[in-house]
């Protein structure tokens, strides 16, 4: 295989060729690192490649595998991660450029899960500061490689262009308000927001505690499920992780889905795009040819769900960078200073009112998915804005509400959804769909996907190509 054939390879598909000795892990780290090496210069996914560390595991991983140890369905694998997971010995910078000397002295829970099992990390990924809206001034946004004059997403922006590029076979990215699901949408790429609290956030730098979720971005929905699979699961070192024992997310046929009730509500799936229009009615219709019924149902109202969640997550903020912020003001970007600043001006009245508001409409949602399967909803109303119209955002609160009205309310009740790449503009920018469903049933999201995926290629696209 030539190294571009390589690089196009599902996470899941480079594993069996891995485990059955048909490829060398040597072999696909160092082509890995040399695309890195040759492409990333002008994409700038990476915040901090780490090629000998990947050679390192690399050569690990081809000693246990000739061995006949297959520690995990993606031993040997390469893989890359957000630069705000905590990495032993390694920069962790969080997009902050205030943080550019933090090396952790111990790795976060889910890099030494990874590590466990087996994995090649190639390198930490560009962010967001602060996993917040904007890169930071003097940091390098990664280039969207379908259309450069396009978002590329946030937060996890990095690792969207970096598995959508081939600079890596699957990554973790973190979701807040919308940042596995934004950059997996402009990216064309399959991103899982796990329930909240399935994925431990322990060793990972916090945005809003009650929001975070840590999640993985890959090509198909199998790499997502076999990558949550590895880091999913109680720790002692994390008290708000769940407990709850973790399922195969590969097991179960994909290939038809006729036990399935799959809702869609017109009301709160409109005012989009042309585009994306058509991809969810196109889904709808894959979907029906699965077997699935698609009944059309009322979704709770989501409009307190978003308007609330500024205020929940910039409280949250404040509180994480109550003594960095007071050092270090002058070297915040506009973003993330302005959002701290929301939250130190928040009263408890208010944000109790929040709250209230909030674990009414979770109780609401938890009961909605009693009635169906699933939720069909788009990923954001349209495909990847221009970087223009995203500059003007900030400026723009309907702008705003319009793109987080898809995603936020997810963040703000904690249940999962898996992203899926659904179809093209007619200018060549990827455009996806969206699948929630109840509280812990990632394995019914990634089955759902598997067969999604399996009588479509959209998510086998690749810029060039």
């Amino acid at each position: 295989m030539t190294d571009d054939e390589l690089a196009w390879l599902d996470a899941t598909a480079a594993a069996r060729l891995l485990h059955s000795r048909e490829l060398s892990p040597v072999e696909l780290a160092r082509a890995m690192i040399a695309r890195i090496e040759r492409l990333d210069p002008a994409l700038g996914a990476y915040a901090l490649p780490m090629p000998e560390v990947a050679m390192k595991q690399a050569r690990q991983a081809e000693d246990e595998l000739m061995r006949g140890q297959v520690t995990s369905p993606l031993h040997g694998v390469p893989i890359a991660l957000k630069d705000l997971c905590y990495t032993q010995g390694t920069r962790t910078m969080s997009g902050m450029p205030s943080m550019r000397d933090f090396v952790p002295e111990q790795d976060g829970t889910v890099v030494r899960r990874l590590r466990e099992a087996g994995t090649v990390l190639l390198g930490k990924l560009q962010m967001t500061e602060g996993a917040f809206a904007d890169h930071h001034p003097d940091v390098r946004t990664p280039v969207n490689p379908w259309n450069a004059a396009h978002w590329p997403g946030a937060s996890s922006s990095g690792s969207g262009v970096a598995v959508a590029a081939g600079l890596c076979h699957a990554a973790l990215g973190t979701d807040t308000g919308g940042s596995i699901r934004f950059p997996s949408a402009a990216n064309g790429v399959t991103g899982l927001k796990p329930t909240w609290g399935r994925v431990p956030v322990h060793g990972s730098f916090e945005l809003a505690q009650s929001l975070d979720h840590i999640g993985p971005m890959a090509r198909s929905a199998a790499d997502c499920g076999a990558m949550l699979g590895i880091i999913a699961g109680a720790d002692p070192e994390d008290a708000i992780a769940l407990r709850d024992p973790v399922p195969d997310y590969l097991a179960g046929d994909a290939t038809q889905l006729s036990d399935l009730r799959i809702g869609i509500d017109p009301e709160y799936a409109s005012g989009l795009d042309p585009d994306v229009q058509r991809a969810m009615d196109a889904a709808v219709q894959t979907l029906r040819g699965l077997g699935a019924q698609v009944l059309t149902i009322r979704f709770p109202d989501v409009t307190d769900a978003v308007a609330d969640w500024p205020v929940a997550c910039a409280v949250e903020t404040a509180v994480v960078h109550e003594e960095h912020y007071g050092r270090h003001r002058d070297n915040y970007g506009p973003a993330l200073a302005g959002l701290i600043e929301l939250g130190r001006a928040t009263s408890a009245t208010d944000l109790q009112k929040v709250w209230r508001r909030r674990r009414v409409f979770a109780g609401r949602v938890t009961a909605f998915f009693e009635g169906v399967d699933l939720l069909l909803v788009p990923a954001q109303p349209m495909a990847s804005p221009t970087l223009a119209q995203m500059a003007s955002l900030g400026t723009d609160p309907e702008g705003f509400t319009r793109l987080v009205r898809f995603t936020a309310p997810f963040d703000m009740s904690g249940h999962p959804t898996i992203t899926l790449p659904a179809g093209f503009t007619a200018a060549g920018l990827p455009v996806a769909v969206q699948l929630a469903g109840a509280r812990l049933q990632e394995a019914l999201l990634v089955r759902a996907g598997r067969a999604f995926q399996g009588v479509t290629d959209w998510h086998r696209r690749h810029p060039g190509a």
